[in-house]
């Protein structure tokens, strides 16, 4: 089973390098359900792995060019002091129940991804005002101290919809302050916790490798893409998540539906007067067809 873990956790970092984030989502159920990690030893070993990895991650975009470092800062700053008491009071919190908020929490912040507004036309620095990013890097921080998150999975959306950030920059942003955060959210945990250095070592480095992989790939996608795309793969993992923690059939219905909808966003990308345009909130990656 090591062998899979270590080859999953590449995908894993190509994931996170890609995105931004995702990182957290994949690494918490690849280590309790392919690794046989109890959950709260599972959570802290992720935050390990993904703030490592964002850190590696996160110079190949400062190298393009894709860091907004002032937002970076005033976030991570933040975040670090919410993940840190996130990480203390984890120990507290039954592992099923943690799970079953990551998964929520997932749903809501893909759907957020969905609906965004399109990119940003241009790619200089939006300020928002210090007590927003003050008060949304501490719950993003808590959060990810509590489910051993990176976070990516709700920075993202944070800075593009609310930072105005196009979606390149806001993914080399958001590694930024996933690899503050995760490191003082495992702190945290490190405080009442115990990991297994040694796979998490493993785990790590092959992540690496895929985060580098991932970042190199992000000038070859269009960011509108990137962000639909990054929506999808939560709502999809949080259907996994939900089947282990909840009941099979809550997972299935949760995919199903991910599915349908994914299949339908696809066709109203082609066609100019789909009635789900609305709904949908995304632009068009192809000229639409009149029908």
């Amino acid at each position: 089973m090591i062998t899979l873990t270590i080859a999953l956790a590449v995908l894993v970092g190509v994931a996170l390098g890609l995105l931004g984030g995702g990182g957290s989502i994949l690494t918490v159920p690849l280590l309790t359900y392919v690794a046989g990690l109890e959950a709260r030893h599972a959570i802290a070993s992720s935050l390990l792995v993904v703030g490592v990895t964002s850190a590696m991650a996160a110079i190949t975009h400062a190298r393009a060019g894709r860091v907004q470092w002032r937002i970076a800062a005033l976030f991570g700053l933040t975040a670090m002091a919410g993940a840190y008491g996130g990480g203390r009071v984890a120990h507290v919190i039954p592992g099923t129940a943690l799970l079953v908020a990551f998964a929520i929490i997932m749903v809501a912040a893909g759907l957020a991804m969905l609906r965004s507004r399109p990119e940003p036309a241009e790619s200089g620095e939006h300020p928002l005002p210090t007590v927003r990013i003050a008060l949304l890097g501490a719950a993003v921080g808590l959060i990810s101290g509590l489910v051993g998150a990176g976070g990516g999975f709700l920075l993202v959306p944070a800075l593009t919809l609310l930072a105005g950030l196009p979606m390149p920059i806001a993914v080399g942003t958001s590694l930024v302050v996933i690899s503050m955060q995760s490191l003082a959210g495992l702190a945290g945990h490190l405080a009442s916790e115990q990991i297994d250095w040694r796979l998490a070592g493993f785990v790590t480095a092959a992540a690496v490798v895929g985060a580098l992989i991932g970042g190199r790939l992000v000038p070859l996608i269009d960011p509108g893409t990137l962000r639909r795309a990054f929506g999808w793969f939560v709502l999809l993992m949080a259907s996994v998540i939900l089947a282990q923690e909840l009941d099979p059939a809550v997972g299935a219905t949760l995919r199903a539906l991910t599915l349908g909808a994914a299949a339908a966003s696809f066709a109203c990308t082609r066609y100019a007067h789909c009635p789900l345009q609305r709904l949908l909130g995304a632009s068009r990656p192809y000229p639409a067809r009149t029908i």
